[in-house]
C-alpha cells in the first residue's frame, strides 16, 4: 500500500507497513465525565466536545486495574492506543488505520524505500486480508504469492478479527526469517501453505522495451515519488521510436501518489481536463483534479491498458481516465477496487493516522470503490495458464494493437 504523500490526499491499500493517526486527546481518570453530559476531552493539541456517555468506558478502565491479572504491566498510554483502535474499527473502514510510534517508524523506512519484509500489497476485503499484489522480484512473489490470496492465517494464527495493521505486525520482520502464511485461493479445493523468507524490500517502479513488430511496453508497477518522471523518460523513448503502438501494463500495480496518476495521465488528457474527483458527499465541495496538458500523444495513438484484480488505487485512476475518454482500451479482468481518499494526519510526533475523507470518481463521475474498473475486453488468466507460462491478456493486448484499425 504504497499511498503516503504527506502533502496531499492518498489512495491507500497496504504494503506491510501502515499509514498513520494521531488522537491528540489526553485523559485520566481523574476525568470522568458525568454519564451523558456534555464534556470537553482537553488534549496538547485538541479539544473534543460530545455528549457520548463515557461512564462504560471508565467502569472498564478501572474493573482493569482492579481485575485483570498483570494490568500492572500494560501502561496507560498503550491503553489510549487500544481504544483509538477501537474508535477506528466502528467506523467499519479498513482504510482508516492508527498508528503507534512503533507502526509509524515502519511506515517511514517504507516510504524511504528501505524495510525488511515479504513485499505484497495487502487490504482487506469481503472480510479477508487480502492480496492485492505481490511485487515483483520480492520475496512473496518468488513464494507464488497471487492477487486475490486471501490470508487465513499467519504462522498458524487465525486472523479472525484482526485487522490489516495487526495482520501486518505478524507478516514484517527481521530480514531472513520465515513466514508461513496459510492461504485459500480461488480454484484450489485445499488451504495452502506458503513459507516466505523476509528480505529488504526494494520497490520495482518501471520497465520499457520496443518490440520487433512495433509496440512499444511499458510496464509500471507502482506510482512512486518518482514513477512520473522515469514515465517521462519512458514516453521519449516511445517517441523516438516512431512508432504508434503503445502497450501500458498495470497488472499488480497496487497504486500510489496521486500525484503521479495525475501527471502520468496528463500525457494523454487535454489541458483542463479532470483526471479524477475527490467527492466529499455533503460535507463539502467536490475537488477536481486535471490535467497539466501534457498531450504530446495525438488522437492517432493506438493504445491498450492491461488491468487486473491487483490494479488498484492510482493505477485505476488513471486506466478509469483513459476508458472514459476513449483514449486506451482495457483488457483483462476487473480491478481491484479501491476508490476511497485517506488523509494522513499528524497526530503526535511519533503517531499519525489515515482517514478516509473522499471517494474517488472517475471523469464520467463513476465510483470505483469496490466495484472496479469493468475492462472493454475481458480475458482470465487460468491456473492453466499460469503453469504454462502463457500470457492471453496480453496476447490480447498485442493483437488489439496490431489489428487496431480492422
Amino acid at each position: 500500500m504504497r499511498e503516503f504523500l504527506k502533502t496531499s490526499r492518498i489512495p491507500i491499500v497496504i504494503i506491510f507497513a501502515l499509514g498513520f493517526f494521531v488522537f491528540g486527546f489526553t485523559v485520566g481518570v481523574n476525568q470522568k465525565p458525568e454519564a451523558k453530559s456534555t464534556i470537553n476531552l482537553e488534549g496538547k493539541e485538541t479539544a473534543v466536545t460530545t455528549t457520548a456517555d463515557f461512564s462504560p468506558f471508565w467502569k472498564v478502565w478501572e474493573t482493569i486495574n482492579e481485575k485483570y491479572p498483570g494490568a500492572e504491566k500494560i501502561t496507560d498510554q498503550d491503553r489510549v492506543y487500544g481504544a483509538i483502535d477501537g474508535l477506528i474499527s466502528s467506523l467499519d473502514d479498513p482504510h482508516s488505520v492508527f498508528f503507534t510510534p512503533e507502526e509509524t517508524k515502519r511506515f517511514e523506512e517504507d516510504i524511504s524505500g528501505n524495510f525488511s519484509g515479504v513485499g505484497m500489497e495487502v487490504g482487506i476485503k469481503d472480510g479477508f486480508l487480502t492480496v492485492v499484489a505481490p511485487l515483483k522480484g520480492t520475496p512473496a512473489d518468488k513464494a507464488g504469492m497471487k492477487t486475490g490470496d486471501r490470508i487465513i492465517k499467519i504462522d498458524g494464527i487465525d486472523l479472525d478479527g484482526y485487522s490489516t495493521n495487526q495482520s501486518v505486525k505478524l507478516i514484517r520482520g527481521e530480514r531472513g526469517t520465515p513466514v508461513v502464511l496459510t492461504v485459500l485461493r480461488e480454484g484450489e479445493k485445499d488451504l495452502l501453505e506458503v513459507t516466505i523468507v523476509r528480505d529488504i524490500i526494494e520497490i520495482p517502479t518501471l520497465d520499457y522495451e520496443l518490440r520487433g513488430d512495433g509496440v512499444f511496453v511499458i510496464s509500471l508497477y507502482t506510482f512512486s515519488e518518482n514513477s512520473d518522471e522515469l514515465f517521462k523518460q519512458a514516453m521519449i523513448k516511445f517517441r523516438d521510436a516512431k512508432t504508434d503502438k503503445l502497450l501500458l501494463d498495470l497488472r499488480g500495480n497496487p497504486g500510489g501518489y496521486l500525484d503521479s496518476a495525475v501527471k502520468i495521465s496528463s500525457w494523454f488528457i487535454p489541458k483542463g481536463k479532470t483526471i479524477v474527483t475527490e467527492d466529499y458527499g455533503d460535507a463539502q465541495d467536490p475537488n477536481y483534479f486535471r490535467s497539466k496538458g501534457y498531450a504530446v500523444i495525438g488522437d492517432g495513438l493506438k493504445f491498450v491498458i492491461l488491468i487486473d484484480g491487483g490494479s488498484a488505487s492510482a493505477s485505476e485512476i488513471v486506466a478509469g481516465a483513459m476508458q472514459d475518454y476513449s483514449r486506451a482500451k482495457l483488457v483483462g479482468e476487473k480491478s481491484f477496487g479501491k476508490g476511497s481518499v485517506q488523509e494522513v494526519i499528524e497526530v503526535t510526533d511519533d503517531t499519525v493516522l489515515k482517514i478516509t475523507v473522499a471517494k474517488w470518481l472517475t471523469p464520467n463521475g463513476n465510483s470505483i470503490s469496490q466495484k472496479g474498473l469493468t475492462p472493454d475486453f475481458p480475458v482470465a488468466m487460468t491456473k492453466e495458464d499460469l503453469e504454462k507460462n502463457l500470457d492471453p491478456q496480453f496476447d490480447k493486448a498485442i493483437e488489439l494493437l496490431k489489428n487496431w484499425n480492422k
